[in-house]
């Protein structure tokens, strides 16, 4: 279970200078998915962090449009945002699509030169998505968006070693 926020998350988020974020969210479950892209948005405006998001069918299908963006564009980013909802149903369809996506942004997490965050929440109700974008457990995007922006300062600074 999710905890109530991390507190602690939000001291001392670094002021970043040029940043660039690149959101990558799905239409799938888009009621959850857009709360948590206004929780992203939000904490992004209030830092002045420039921003642009892309637009998936569904969770599995975000590594690759994050590696093909990665690729291709002119524009790379500081860092990238992945926002997605998976909710488990009847059948095994929710254990394959938390691993597959699980996996593809790990792995690109771990072969870009720039912080992947993870934000696809993988729940077992919508009423735990809810509780995670606009519920008790506040809204998941804001932590998403902070990770982000203390990732890029700290990758600027691995950067200097």
């Amino acid at each position: 279970m999710a905890t109530k926020g991390n507190k602690n998350l939000n001291k001392g988020i670094p002021k970043l200078k040029d940043a660039f974020i690149v959101i990558i969210k799905t239409e799938w479950n888009s009621k959850i998915v857009n709360q948590l892209e206004n929780g992203v948005i939000a904490v992004l405006k209030e830092n002045n962090i420039n921003y642009k998001t892309i637009i998936v069918p569904g969770a599995i299908e975000i590594p690759f449009a994050l590696k093909q963006h990665y690729t291709y564009s002119s524009t790379l980013p500081s860092a990238y945002i992945t926002l997605g909802t998976v909710i488990k149903g009847d059948t095994p369809h929710f254990d394959y699509v938390c691993k597959f996506v699980t996996e593809g942004i790990l792995q690109l997490n771990l072969s870009l030169d720039v912080p992947v965050v993870f934000g696809v929440l993988t729940v077992n109700t919508e009423k735990e998505a809810t509780e995670r974008t606009t519920g008790s457990h506040g809204n998941k995007g804001e932590e998403f968006a902070i990770t982000a922006i203390k990732m890029i300062a700290l990758n600027n600074t691995l950067k200097k070693l």
